[in-house]
Order: C-alpha cells, then structure tokens, then sequence
C-alpha cells in the first residue's frame, strides 16, 4: 500500500509517497517525478513494481515546488539544488546509499544526484533525458512555463486545463501547428483533471523545477556519473527524447538501453530486472 509522509527539509515540509517494501534493509528506491506534476504520477509504476516482485522500499517525492511539497528556497533554483535537496531527504529518511529513477525533470535530477553524490548512489534509471541545443532552449524557457496569477474570473483554472491537455497533443505545446503536432493519444479526462489540480496546487512555483530542467546541461554531466545506468526507452516517449538516447549512452562510464512499451508495468519489469541485477551486468544491453 502507498503510504504518504512528510518530511522537514530546511525550505519545510516535502511531501513524499513511499512502500515500505517487504525487505526494509534493501537499498531504498527514489523515484523522481515528471513536471509540472507530483509524485502521484508515479503511483501506478510504483504499484506495478510491488507487483513485478521488486521489494526493496519506494520513496517518491514531491520536487520543492510541486505538489504539496514547499516551494524552493531559492528564486532560481538550478538542478544541482533540487538534487541536493533529495540528497538531504536521504539523509533525512537515514538512506546512506539509494537508488534513483527520475522521469523528464526527474531524470535530471537523477541524473545530477549521481553525478554530485557518487558515494551516496548505487544504479541509476534514467526515463527521458536529453540536452536541448541552445535555440530550443531559449524557446522553451521563455515559453513553457510562464508565471500564472489567480484570476478574477478564473481563466486560470482553464489555463491550467489546456497546459496539461495540449502536453499530449504538441511538443512544445505552445506550439500549436501540424509540424509539431504529436502523434500519441490524449490522456484521460480523469488523469488530466488530476494533473491540473496539482498545477493549480502549486501555481506559484510550478515553473520553478521546468526551468532548471530546461536550462541543465545533462550531457556535461552524464559522463561524471560512476554508476551503472539504465536508460528506459518506451514506444509511446517523446521522439525527440528516445532520438537523444544514444548520445546519452555514448556518454555514460557503463549503460544499458531497454526499449519497452510505455506501461507502467513494461517499465516496471525492466527497471526490477535491472535493480536486481548484479552491477557488473549493467554495462550490457
């Protein structure tokens, strides 16, 4: 069963969901959630890794800034502090070694925790991770994730509706032509109602962690990273993010790639293969 809890970090209070597990003594799991959502989005993956038999504890947070989690200390917070952040939630929770899965926003600070905190990292899945080249950033920082006020007559809410909704439909969404039309199928109306409250939730600091993924620079730092890494490609994945896997690959010490379908219970299986497997096999793939 997913339990939730807070945890007092020095910002305050980060919200996290967490599975015990059945073998409390195992090397814990963090899992990093996409944006602008919150750990809820991981609830199914973690469901279906109970489910797979993988039994070591789940943790999964809510960035600083997301969910119920408190916004970040900092006006521009970068990735190296969000991964420090999860950095001192391990220390925290009393977790000496753990290891990381983090999607899209997520995977960067994975990505970061590892390269940072070698000593506090044993395998690290990475689920959408890629350097955007120095024009699409600009685009996108300036573009994606603008800063919302509450409005009289609530055209927020419906703002935050159609960001969630055309996420699905468009990369980046804001632009909205056949060239950059999507070919992957809406989300539910109940999966995007849930996630527009949790941008709602945290309208004030949503942007906050898009930014700082936006504008991190993944393939500096993927080489830095010692562990052995898993890189998930999922059929249904953004092109843009499953056509980056391979410079990201060539720039990792010891990866593996797993193409699988995008399911949690897909993702489930190769990330508790991977996790269960002996490090020395990891380079393989």
């Amino acid at each position: 069963m997913i339990e939730r809890a807070f945890v007092t970090l020095a910002e305050g209070q980060l919200h996290l969901r967490r599975v015990l597990g059945q073998r409390a003594e195992e090397r814990p799991l963090l899992l990093f959630h996409a944006s602008p959502s919150s750990s809820w989005g991981l609830e199914g993956l973690m469901n279906a890794l109970v489910a797979s038999g993988f039994d070591h504890p789940l943790i999964a947070p809510d960035t600083l800034g997301n969910g119920d989690s408190v916004g970040p200390a900092l006006e521009s917070p970068d990735i190296a502090y969000f991964a420090d952040s999860m950095r001192r939630l391990a220390d925290a929770l009393g977790f000496e070694r753990v290891d990381v899965y983090g999607a899209h926003t997520g995977a960067r600070i994975a990505c970061e925790f590892a390269a940072a905190f070698p000593s506090r990292v044993g395998k690290v899945v990475l689920d959408g991770i890629m350097e955007y080249d120095e024009a699409t950033r600009r685009l996108v920082v300036e573009n994606y994730a603008p800063q919302i006020e509450p409005d009289a007559y609530g055209r927020h809410l419906i703002w935050a509706f159609n960001f969630v909704r055309d996420q699905a439909h468009y990369f980046p969404y804001f632009q909205r032509d056949t060239e950059h039309r999507l070919a992957g199928a809406a989300a539910p109306p109940a999966t995007l109602h849930r996630a527009t409250l949790d941008v709602l939730k945290a309208l004030g600091t949503y942007s906050k962690p898009y930014l700082a993924a936006f504008e991190y620079r993944a393939y500096t730092r993927l080489p830095l990273i010692e562990a052995p890494v898993l890189l998930l490609r999922p059929e249904t994945e953004l092109p843009v993010l499953n056509a980056a896997i391979e410079t990201a690959r060539s720039l990792l010490r010891a990866a593996s790639v797993a193409r699988v379908a995008g399911t949690d219970s897909a993702k489930a299986a190769a990330i508790a293969g991977f996790l269960g497997a002996p490090a020395a096999a990891a380079g393989a793939g």
